[in-house]
């Protein structure tokens, strides 16, 4: 078979101080475990570098536990890939397989035999005769545990491989050949080479142009050798000299290798730290080895020297010593980037190259990534993309992938890196892999996020706008949830998918949306998504994704208690604690401290075993019905009861308002935190803080200790109508009754506490409302806290006879508005000093009923008594009746208007007690006299009791005359302060029926005066005239031969004190029969002037004189 002279297998890790390491692998030989293999490798390979013995060279080696021999026979080539070194581990147990060992370690010798310096071999377990043998190519260990020395048997075989090394070095450099300079080959040239004659006087050219290039592989070979050696200086001062003969040759490969020495030479100048990250870095602080290690010395090892002047003109420069140390030996960091452009220029000549061309292209854009050039290194990269190899397996595609997308994140380009690091995520998972691997996958998809401006966790996208392009993170976060289910990870195929959902909601169209919702529901049934972070191995952990989007919460409000369930705090004890917060009126801190507080604390409170509620403004952005479980609040400071809702929005539903409610059952300062849902089987806890343009007027309330719960009812229907005080005050129960004007109706008010708390103090305080169009209430203030009759009166005025527009003006229905307010507290907000209102609202509406349109009055017969004429209209729509308690009933139809006239008793109003008003509360003369009109009407209402009657309906009321009663009609229904008395015989006279007496004996008169007033009156004259009435209007006054005075017809009173009497006597004598009348008249002098007339009403005197009887 044609042999393949490619190198098979590129080494990514590759970087420029590799130049300068010597090659050792470390394999197993046998059959030893993993575990125990890697821990002696770690070992070895902690043992880098060496210092050498009395100088300041340092020697470095890299550590293969895989090398392909095929890359090995490029030594000559790049003397950095020769395998210097091998180093095999093995278990024995048994001295009998001690041969069949020893054997298979020299098989594995032969494999690099042609290039190995030296080797050692490491046996585990073997003890007895054979470990106890010194040699130095073996060492016996009796297990993995009990092997210290490993570390000093590694520096005691660099070293022997250092010695070789120099040897080599010392050899090439010093050669004496003259012509015979053997041409180093790459193995796909030798077949190039086989039976040239350059001894041949023909081929004189040729054999000059050969022995250049024969002098110019070896300088560069050379140069190789001084660098592995430590000798920095002169592998620059050869690689010069190799660059300048290939040139002149146009032997393009090792051109390209020489070059490539020169920059490495170069970048390990002037970076020291190293180009190749973690290793390079290793290799670093390697350099500190401990004095014991760096000056250990070799029994009969010695260190050997270049001598300049040793080199001949055959094949070296004589001289280097002139050249050593020149900066222009080594390059400048631009110049190195310059002169490995052009090396890989020409190793992209030789298709057999291309390992060699894209290790050039990494260690290039190693340096870039450290001159920080970026753009020149994506330049490199993209070449190394292209480069040509044979047909690879899919885990070197997976490796070149991973370590194109390391190389761009090196120099900035990340969305580049993540690019190529899911290409390798999806050879992973191959179709023509048998077993993908979906672990490796996941992980390296993860590794992808941050280039793609994704996180795992759903708070940056929360903030601003959003980053990366919504698609292709899409497309990732999908794959992700592949690669978990086929993981067998159902909880992590939750969290992305709910991942996806929460953060790219936005970009994600109806149908995908009714796609990934339908997935998560699927994948949840199996296993909820939970709240708890998930820890990855690798040391990651995935943050919970709360669904705050879903719905979406754009407002949230701490609602007060309902009115009849306020706390209120006691004004005394309220102002002792305001008073010792602070011993200052004013301060700057306390005031900017309240201030922080007040913008999320609310200003009333909660109480201890009640039900509180939030209320959250959501709105549904999915296009389809959203069903959201168990949504409750979440919070602290206090213990709460959440009760959990359940909820489900129309789809893109408007702003939609949600009440949460819970019950806390201690007290203290109360935050509510935000929420808890459950939506598509994924359970959330969605925090105010992380919710984006929310508005809340605070969420932090105070908690205060229980108190009782009052219920009220009452006998009334509740009222639709809600009551509204000027103070401002809520009430909590309306009720509403329909009225005629002066009907009565009965209220029972039943009040049950529901509480856990026991009722302890309980007051009761009623107010009636500003009423309107004149309406005013009887039964108020309250008589009996459980009890309560309310009778509503119109207020109206005397008005000239039925007009039709007067007569509507109170023909309309008018409101009556009044509150019962009930204090009560107990429990240990009582303790606190705190109490609850619970107020009733009465809505009371008043129908006309008998309305008053005009009322005056006539004298009667009897000066004690006068008629009360009133014309009542019936303004209800049904017939109805008007009785008083002596008068007969008047019937009315609708809209129908009648007299009624009531003898009545005049009233002694000067006997009334006094009133509040009179003891000086209302300091107002007209007050003082509203006051006693209102107490005069009243009376007089009492005495009329003038009630109306609508058979039709079964109701029935009382008809008032209060407000219509002027002070002309009031004071003729007013007793005199002064009381005449008139009597005849000792009868008196103030009746309809006459006095009789008997013509011819003398008859008695007396009139006696009774003084009411409050103040002394008298004396007085009065005179008296009698007179006959014809009936026709004529009065006779001439009766001299008629009637006749016993003594003189002027009758004189002296003065009489307040409360007191007096009388005056006289005697007529009628000599005739007939009806007689007495007039009887004051004399007009200054006493009788100074009080009114109506003070001087005296009874009429009718006298029927009779014959004697026989």
């Amino acid at each position: 078979m044609p042999r393949d002279f490619k190198m098979s297998v590129p080494d990514y890790m590759q970087c420029a101080e590799d130049h300068q390491t010597l090659l050792v692998v470390v394999q197993p030989v046998g059959i030893v475990s993993e575990e125990n293999f890697f821990r002696i490798y770690k070992r070895i390979c902690s043992v880098s570098q060496i210092s050498v013995r009395d100088s300041q060279r340092v020697l470095y080696i890299r550590y293969r536990h895989h090398y392909p021999p095929e890359n090995n026979e490029w030594g000559d080539f790049q003397t950095h890939r020769k395998v210097v070194g091998l180093i095999t581990i093995t278990d024995c147990f048994s001295a009998k397989d001690w041969p069949q060992t020893f054997e298979k370690f020299h098989v594995q010798k032969e494999i690099y035999g042609s290039t190995l310096y030296d080797s050692r071999l490491f046996v585990f377990g073997l003890q007895g005769e054979i470990a106890e043998q010194a040699r130095t190519d073996v060492a016996f260990y009796p297990n993995y545990e009990d092997c210290q020395m490993v570390e000093k048997r590694i520096e005691d075989f660099i070293e022997s491989l250092f010695i070789v090394l120099e040897s080599k070095r010392l050899d090439r450099a010093t050669d004496k050949s003259g012509d015979k300079i053997p041409l180093l080959c790459v193995p796909f040239e030798k077949k190039d080479f086989v039976g040239l004659d350059t001894d041949s006087s023909v081929l004189l050219g040729l054999k000059r142009h050969y022995k250049k290039r024969c002098q110019g592989r070896m300088r560069k070979h050379v140069g190789d050798l001084c660098l592995q050696a430590g000798m920095l200086q002169d592998s620059l001062v050869h690689y010069h000299m190799s660059v300048e003969l290939l040139r002149s040759v146009n032997d393009f490969l090792w051109l390209g290798a020489a070059l490539e020495g020169l920059c490495s030479a170069s970048v390990i100048y002037h970076y020291p730290g190293g180009t190749g990250g973690k290793s390079g870095a290793r290799r670093f602080q390697g350099s500190a080895l401990s004095a014991e290690a760096a000056n250990r010395h070799r029994p009969g090892a010695q260190e050997v020297l270049i001598d300049p002047g040793a080199l001949t003109t055959s094949g070296i420069n004589p001289d280097t010593s002139t050249e050593i140390g020149r900066a222009k030996n080594c390059l400048s960091p631009e110049d190195i980037i310059d002169k490995y452009k052009e090396a890989i220029s020409y190793y992209s000549k030789y298709k057999n190259a291309g390992v060699i061309e894209l290790e050039a292209c990494i260690k290039a854009v190693r340096v870039l990534a450290i001159q920080k050039r970026s753009m020149e290194a994506s330049e490199f990269l993209q070449n190394a993309v292209y480069i040509n190899l044979r047909q690879l397996s899919e885990e070197e595609k997976i490796q070149r992938y991973s370590i194109l997308s390391e190389l761009y994140e090196l120099i900035g380009f990340h969305r580049k890196s993540a690019f190529f690091k899911r290409v390798a995520a999806m050879q992973c998972v191959a179709p023509s892999i048998a077993e993908p691997g979906w672990r490796a996958c996941y992980k390296l998809l993860l590794e992808t996020l941050p280039g793609y401006s994704l996180s795992l966790d759903p708070k940056d996208f929360s903030r601003g706008t959003h980053r990366g392009w919504a698609a292709v993170q899409m497309r990732l976060l999908h794959e992700l949830v592949y690669a978990s289910r086929r993981m067998g990870n159902p909880a992590l195929s939750v969290r992305h998918l709910s991942f996806l959902l929460q953060t790219m909601l936005d970009f994600l169209s109806d149908q995908e949306k009714k796609d990934v919702t339908q997935s998560l529901e699927n994948y949840t049934s199996k296993c909820p998504g939970t709240m708890e972070p998930i820890a990855l191995p690798g040391g990651l952990t995935l943050p919970p994704v709360p669904f705050t989007k879903l719905p979406i919460v754009r407002h949230v409000k701490l609602l007060n208690l309902p009115a009849s369930l306020r706390p209120h705090k006691m004004k005394s004890l309220l102002g002792q604690n305001m008073s010792t917060k602070s011993p200052f009126i004013y301060s700057p801190i306390i005031a900017h401290n309240r201030g922080e507080e007040r913008s999320k604390k609310i200003d009333f409170q909660w109480v201890q075993g009640d039900v509180c509620e939030v209320q959250l403004m959501v709105y549904n952005p999915m296009p389809f019905e959203l069903r959201v479980e168990n949504m409750g609040l979440l919070t602290s400071g206090v213990e709460f009861e959440s009760l959990p809702a359940a909820l489900s929005l129309p789809a893109e539903s408007g702003l939609y308002p949600v009440t949460l409610v819970g019950v806390p059952q201690t007290t203290g300062t109360i935050t509510v935190n935000g929420y808890h849902t459950t939506v598509f089987g994924v359970f959330s806890d969605c925090l105010l803080d992380d919710l984006p343009g929310i508005k809340t007027s605070g969420s932090t309330v105070e908690v205060i200790p229980a108190l009782p719960r009052l219920q009220i009812s009452t006998s009334l229907p509740r009222s639709a109508h809600s009551l509204q005080p000027s103070s401002g005050d809520e009430i909590s129960t309306n009720v509403s009754v329909q009225l005629y004007n002066g009907e009565s109706q009965q209220l029972i008010i039943k009040l049950e506490n529901i509480g856990m708390e026991p009722l302890e103090k309980l007051e009761v305080t009623s107010k009636v409302l500003t009423t309107k169009d004149g309406i005013s209430v009887s039964g108020f203030p309250l008589s009996s806290p459980f009890r309560q009759v309310v009778r509503p009166r119109v207020e109206g005025k005397p008005v000239n006879p039925p007009e039709s527009s007067k007569a509507g003006d109170c023909s309309h229905v008018k409101t009556l508005e009044a509150v019962l307010n009930f204090k009560y507290s107990g429990g240990p907000g009582h303790t606190e000093g705190y109490y609850r209102n619970l107020s009733l609202g009465l809505h009371v509406e008043v129908e006309p009923s008998v309305f008053f349109t005009r009322v005056s009055t006539l004298p009667a017969s009897s000066t004690r008594q006068c008629h009360l004429l009133l014309d009542v209209f019936n303004s209800t729509e049904h017939e109805l009746t008007v009785s008083t308690r002596n008068s007969e009933v008047l019937i009315l139809h609708a809209g129908e208007c009648q007299r009624m006239a009531i003898q009545v008793d005049k009233f002694n109003f000067e006997s009334f007690p006094e009133s509040p008003g009179e003891k000086g509360q209302f300091a107002n003369p007209k007050q003082l006299e509203e006051e006693r009109r209102e107490a005069r009407g009243l009376e007089i209402h009492s005495k009329l009791g003038i009630r109306w009657r609508i058979p039709s309906l079964k109701r029935s009321g009382e008809a008032s005359v209060e407000g219509l009663l002027n002070q002309l009609v009031l004071e003729h229904l007013q007793l005199a302060p002064l009381q005449w008395d008139v009597l005849v015989d000792g009868q008196p006279c103030d009746r309809e029926v006459a006095a009789a007496c008997q013509v011819g004996n003398p008859v008695r008169l007396e009139v006696r005066l009774t003084n009411r007033s409050p103040r002394s009156v008298g004396p007085f004259a009065l005179t008296v005239v009698p007179f006959q009435d014809h009936q026709n209007g004529v009065h006779n006054y001439d009766l001299h031969d008629t009637v006749s005075f016993v003594g003189s017809s002027t009758f004189y009173l002296d003065a009489v004190q307040p409360s007191s009497q007096s009388a005056c006597l006289g005697a007529l004598l009628f000599l005739y029969t007939g009806d007689f009348f007495l007039h009887i008249r004051f004399h007009e002098d200054s006493t009788s002037k100074e009080l009114p007339p109506s003070w001087f009403c005296l009874p009429s005197v009718h006298v029927r004189a009779v014959e004697v009887q026989a």
